[in-house]
């Protein structure tokens, strides 16, 4: 088969790999579309997960067809069209216990801590994965696993129909967020970025969000603003390793500082750094912080949602590409991120 492999830093190598071995509990998934993740470009940077160890196969993004069973396998039959959920749970962890599972101590997770989803044929527990009804194309079913993040967030924030929402980034995961708050909530909704293309991306898919970017306008102020100086109900922060704006608070404080009163900040943008908060602000709002980190028992959703149209998945997607011009796509996204959001490698 075809594999994309990591062979150093910032060097992919297309290679003919032989069909992975295939255990009883498993299903073999003939790959159709990969879809690159923000965390992807950190991992080919080197930037990102130590726990990965080179040479690799990235890719956590992806669907296709069942190719073939195991032994052990019930419920699913040879060209089943299936997304897969990457993350692997220990189950025996506090965390698991309890059933927070997203927090489980020993979480591992396909594309990361073992080969991924860039290649023709994956083996994968038949548990890990979800039928994809014939209205959701093969496309759009390789993002259900970044729609089920944004999903997942939504739950932590307990957004609800009239909430007023601010998302402080937009990028891949920051859309997702948008468009899975857009069908919990027709309330105000603000989207704050710094990159024009990317929201510029929103205001044709979304004209009803008012975007701001950073660079040209205080966001808490125009935040505060249209909401008659209320805030909103949720703000989520999905920046991560956010840039230094003269005059701007960082994210996470703006977050705090855009909520009303008992308003809720959701975190779940993967930063590194340490960020002032005052929590003196935390306090006089008796404001709730959460965090999101993956998802859970939030792809039956995201597939239903694509499958009754809710979502707006083109929006997301910038490019189609053969797996072989793969490290054109990462050079890509990299460099033009103005023009390029998701970019889908083509695996059929």
């Amino acid at each position: 088969m075809k594999a994309a492999v990591l062979e150093q830093y910032n060097e992919f190598r297309i290679t003919e790999k032989p069909l992975p071995a295939m255990a009883a509990n498993e299903v073999m998934v003939r790959v159709h579309y990969a879809s690159i993740c923000g965390s992807d470009q950190h991992l080919f940077k080197g930037d990102f997960h130590p726990r990965t160890k080179l040479p690799f196969t990235p890719g956590h993004e992806f669907a296709g067809v069942v190719e073939k069973t195991g032994d052990e396998v019930t419920g699913y039959k040879s060209g089943d069209k299936v997304a897969v959920d990457p993350i692997i749970w220990c189950g025996a962890c506090d965390a698991c216990k309890a059933g927070h599972f997203p927090a489980c101590e020993k979480l591992r997770l396909i594309g990361i801590d073992q080969d991924g989803g860039f290649a023709q044929y994956i083996c994968v527990p038949s548990s890990m994965l979800y039928k994809v009804p014939p209205g959701v194309s093969h496309q759009h079913a390789a993002l259900v696993e970044v729609y089920g993040i944004g999903f997942h967030a939504c739950k932590r924030a307990a957004v609800k129909q009239g909430d007023r929402i601010a998302i402080y980034g937009g990028g891949k995961v920051g859309q997702c967020v948008m468009q899975a708050a857009r069908t919990k909530s027709k309330g105000q909704m603000f989207v704050v970025d710094v990159v024009e293309g990317r929201l510029e991306m929103i205001r044709q898919s979304y004209p009803e969000v008012r975007v701001i970017n950073a660079l040209r306008e205080d966001p808490v102020q125009v935040i505060r603003n249209e909401t008659e100086g209320k805030g909103v109900d949720v703000a989520f922060e999905v920046v991560g390793h956010a840039v230094d704006i003269p005059g701007r608070a960082n994210p996470v404080r703006a977050c705090v500082q855009s909520i009303r009163g008992g308003g809720t900040v959701c975190v779940l943008g993967l930063g590194d750094e340490a960020v002032p908060v005052v929590f003196k602000e935390l306090i006089w709002k008796e404001a709730r912080i959460v965090a999101s980190r993956v998802s859970h028992g939030e792809f039956a959703e995201a597939i239903a949602q694509l499958e009754q149209g809710h979502l707006k998945p083109d929006a997301l997607i910038s490019a189609l590409m053969p797996v072989d011009d793969i490290q054109k796509a990462f050079d890509l996204l990299d460099t033009q991120p103005d023009n390029y959001l998701k970019i889908l490698l083509d695996l059929k």
